[in-house]
């Protein structure tokens, strides 16, 4: 009997090791996001538009392959050397894809094949800068000056849109209800294909003041 139990019990762990074994070989399917990045971009455009952000394929393969594909692990590069203003496609080469793939991993599908983009011209612009202040300080208090650091910054971006651009605004600065001043790092609320071109801080300080009570007839 012992002998019997002895010997069953071998047959289930060798059926669980099997198992385990076919499980773990056995092909899976993916989706994976693969971000596009764009190199050589000319000093004089701006990338406005384009079809995808990311070229998504189905990628086949065991466990164990599929472990090194995944988001921040794979990137696919456009050269766009020599693009010139207006519309151009790209199409999707999904042999450099491959590349990257580890051994055992295949592309099932991939879309999109082929990848469209707009170039604008560059523009550059040193503009004012202007504190969108929201609300009033508390009663009695008043806003005694708002000053802007740096007063005036460079902006660079799609032409169109930088040189139609007369001041740049921050984004909301809060003051409802404030009996004391603020000092604020923020930043400018700017349109889509504009941005600045230095990385410094921008800061506000909003001066608060207690409003001074009027005295009366002597």
């Amino acid at each position: 009997m012992p002998l019997r139990l002895g010997t069953l019990v071998l047959a289930w762990l060798i059926a669980m090791v099997l198992w385990g074994m076919a499980h773990g070989s056995s092909d899976i399917e993916r989706g994976v996001d693969i971000p596009i990045i764009f190199d050589g971009i000319s000093e004089d455009l701006v990338l406005v538009d384009q079809s995808a952000r990311a070229v998504n394929i189905r990628v086949l393969g065991s466990r164990a392959a599929l472990r090194d594909v995944g988001p921040g692990k794979m990137q696919y590069r456009i050269d766009v050397r020599g693009a010139q203003r207006g519309e151009a496609v790209y199409e999707i080469d999904q042999g450099r894809i491959e590349e990257q793939l580890p051994t055992g991993a295949r592309i099932v599908s991939r879309s999109p094949a082929s990848l469209e983009v707009k170039f604008a011209p560059r523009g550059r612009k040193s503009i004012r800068v202007r504190a969108d202040i929201v609300g009033d300080p508390a009663e009695g208090y008043n806003v005694a000056w708002v000053e802007v650091d740096p007063p005036y910054v460079g902006l660079t971006g799609d032409r169109r849109e930088v040189m139609a651009m007369r001041e740049a605004i921050t984004e909301p600065i809060e003051i409802r209800g404030q009996r004391e001043s603020l000092d604020r790092e923020v930043r400018l609320a700017l349109p889509d294909h504009v941005w600045m071109e230095e990385t410094r801080p921008l800061k506000v300080r909003v001066q608060v003041d207690e409003t001074p009570k009027r005295g009366g007839r002597q």
